[in-house]
């Protein structure tokens, strides 16, 4: 079992690299083109809008709630009941989003209203950013039919997920990815407005990935013709699901949109410097994070449907372990190199040194809570498999009251640098929170054998924090290099960090590359 996950997680990983790597070179063509200036922080506002919806309506809630149930439909029903379930939810789920979607078009100045109040109270009042308000609206109707053509997209995901296709759904998000990148080199120089350029990317890139899952699903015999069931057995379990999860899983989501609230109302920039930072965070985090928790949702649901003892804890160990290996040392290397990163990444064209410093202090922040994102993705899984959708949720609830407190409390002093803080923090306790509760249902309970790998995982994350340390160059130097020069040095310091930290692990005698023998 260990050495399948093993190597589902890593299909998952390599297209997931590719996905992100392309991510990165996207948001470097957005940061040279727009910097970290108003219509960059109007175009990151109006993108983030469908990118939460498409947290409750696709991968996020939606696949908690749709792989159980659809892993046991094909351990336990026939073919034709299957495809049965998955017509009735393709149809209904298609048929809200639908709806939802017409409205958001309809009602996007309400939304920019709700979500940028910052800028609504400027348009009410002719202040500096009322231009960002009607700009957002105008944006907001060309990127919302995203969420339409993404919810699909995840539908298939998660249909070929169940059945061991990992790498389509993880490769998927390249066509996104590729969709900006020609609207940004190609077409938004010859706009007067280049940002909405930037917004039709948005919606042919999903459009794109609709398209691109289609072939797979034919071959899997899955593509069925969409009806509508909201009263379907199989449809009501999942909506019955999905309702409290359409919280649980949201958390960071609903915490996110809460911060671009607030820093609304702060200086221009802070959307972006939170933006470009987030985005450094959710390499890592899509990379192994993400990842390990996509392979083990369809083993944990396998392990609860045939009910083999200890396989569940198991396979929960297995991710535990995975995500302190990478986690750790993906989290101090990212909060040591944060200014280098964002150097070699964004800093040419519209994108200043001190958009680099700004973003560099939120990264940070972001970054302390690195490893708490990571185990929430593969801790949360452990209830959803279970089809108990309605513990997280009231975690959910505690972390996101936290993260408003923690706004309050940090905001005031550290302006956007304090909502990255608040986010980090209400995540640890989410996790923390997750765990717990599994403890105590007896679900899953950390082995002394996962604690003395974690303590080895410490040590050696600590002796690579030494020596980055020591190497780093100071900032003076870094501006002194050319890019070239830059780049090079960027790459011999993460890859003199990952030798001393692998080579202390095998000196400890841990063999990474073993960990399914281990588990």
């Amino acid at each position: 079992m260990s050495k399948k996950l093993l190597k589902s997680g890593a299909i998952v990983s390599v297209m997931t690299l590719v996905s992100r790597v392309l991510g990165l070179i996207r948001d470097v063509v957005i940061a040279n083109l727009m910097g970290a200036g108003s219509s960059a922080d109007v175009f990151i506002f109006a993108n983030k809008i469908p990118n939460f919806l498409r947290r409750l309506f696709a991968e996020g809630a939606f696949a908690q709630a749709f792989v159980p149930v659809l892993t046991e439909y094909q351990q336990k029903n026939t073919l034709e009941e299957t495809r049965e379930l998955l017509a009735k939810v393709a149809g209904t789920l298609g048929g809200i989003v639908s709806i939802v979607t017409l409205i958001g078009v309809i009602a996007s100045p309400l939304l920019a209203a709700l979500f940028a109040g910052g800028w609504f109270y400027d348009w009410l009042n002719d202040g500096p950013d009322a231009g960002k308000f009607e700009l957002a609206s105008l944006m907001l109707k060309i990127t919302f039919p995203y969420l339409w053509f993404i919810t699909l997209t995840a539908l298939a995901g998660s249909i070929l997920n169940t059945r061991g296709k990992f790498a389509v759904s993880a490769f998927t998000p390249v066509f996104l990815n590729i969709t900006i990148i020609v609207a940004a080199l190609y077409f938004a120089p010859t706009m007067e407005q280049p940002e909405l350029a930037l917004a039709w990317g948005v919606f042919f890139g999903g459009l794109v990935q609709f398209l691109f899952q289609l072939p797979f699903l034919l071959k899997e015999n899955a593509l069925v013709k969409p009806s509508w069931g909201w009263h379907h057995p199989g449809v009501v379990k999942i909506r019955t699901l999905m309702i409290p999860a359409l919280f649980g899983v949201s958390v960071s989501q609903i915490n996110l949109l809460f911060d671009t609230f607030i820093a609304s109302f702060l200086m221009t920039g802070s959307i972006s410097w939170l933006y470009y930072s987030d985005r450094l965070l959710e390499f890592p985090l899509g990379l192994f994070g993400i990842a390990i928790a996509t392979v083990i949702l369809p083993a944990l649901s396998k392990k609860h449907v045939d009910d083999k003892g200890t396989g569940f804890s198991e396979t929960m160990d297995w991710g535990v372990r995975a995500i302190l290996l990478l986690g750790a040392p993906a989290m101090l290397g990212l909060i040591i190199l944060a200014q280098p990163m964002l150097m070699v990444l964004f800093m040419r064209g519209a994108f200043s040194v001190s958009d680099v410093e700004m973003a560099s202090y939120s990264l940070v922040a972001y970054g302390c809570g690195l490893l708490s994102f990571m185990m929430i993705k593969v801790l949360a899984p452990g209830y959803y498999s279970r089809q108990d959708t309605k513990t997280p949720v009231k975690f959910g609830i505690i972390a996101m009251v936290s993260n408003m407190v923690f706004n309050i409390i940090f905001a005031i002093p550290f302006g956007y640098v304090g909502l990255a803080i608040a986010t980090s923090l209400s995540a640890l306790l989410n996790a923390v929170l997750l765990y717990r509760g599994l403890h105590i249902a007896g679900v899953y309970r950390i082995t002394k054998s996962t604690v003395i790998f974690f303590i080895k995982v410490i040590i050696a994350t600590g002796l690579m924090t030494v020596l980055l340390l020591n190497t780093l160059p100071v900032q003076s130097e870094w501006l002194a290099m050319d890019m070239m020069m830059k780049i090079l040095t960027l790459i011999k310091l993460i890859v003199s960090g990952a030798v001393v930290y692998l080579l202390s692990l095998v000196i400890m005698g841990l063999r990474p590359w073993k960990m399914k023998r281990q588990s």
